[in-house]
């Protein structure tokens, strides 16, 4: 009898050390388990970062060109009309006064920013009466010289609304408030 009693000592002995094993195993699954989910929180994370600068333009890889004609039809375009404009152009020495009666509309991206644009009226009249007067007739002569002139005045307009032109040679990716400066009239006299 002396002999059983040590082998029953050794069990309770050996089942002692058990629950320490499976604690300490269990431990682990769930370190390794908030360690994977830390990883995967990461990762999506990174992803939601990586797909809200792809917007922003990459010199390594330009985004595409959009098609110019692609346009949907079911949305048509917006346009911000601005009160004619009569001006003195400018002249060289001893030459006769011209003056430039235009009447131009500016398309933009939404029906809110043509809204918006009621606020700036003033001072986009203003910008654009400055670039008109600063030329001569025969500055704005051909249809070239006129679409640079639009080209021109919808930079300095978005400029002037906090979107500045894109570097020299780079393709454009965020849509500017002012899409088109359009010229419905155009008269030199």
């Amino acid at each position: 009898m002396a002999q059983a009693a040590p082998p029953a000592k050794q069990d309770a002995a050996a089942a002692t050390p058990a629950p320490k094993r499976s604690a300490k195993l269990l431990l682990i699954i769930v370190l390794v388990a908030v360690f994977v989910l830390l990883i995967a929180v990461l990762g999506v994370a990174a992803l939601m970062v990586m797909k809200k600068n792809s917007g922003k333009h990459d010199t390594a890889t330009p985004p595409p060109i959009p098609e110019a004609s692609v346009f949907n039809l079911n949305k048509p375009p917006v346009f911000a009309q601005i009160d004619p404009f009569t001006v003195d152009l400018r002249g060289e020495n001893g030459e006769e006064s011209h003056y430039l009666q235009t009447v131009i509309a500016l398309r933009v991206a939404d029906q809110h920013t043509a809204d918006a644009l009621k606020g700036w009226m003033p001072e986009i009249r203003h910008r654009i009466n400055i670039i008109l007067s600063s030329k001569r007739p025969e500055d704005i002569q051909s249809s070239a010289s006129r679409e640079a002139l639009a080209n021109e005045i919808q930079e300095q307009v978005n400029t002037l609304l906090g979107a500045p032109p894109p570097p020299p040679g780079s393709l454009l990716t965020a849509q500017p408030p002012i899409q088109a400066v359009l010229f419905n009239s155009f008269i030199i006299q």
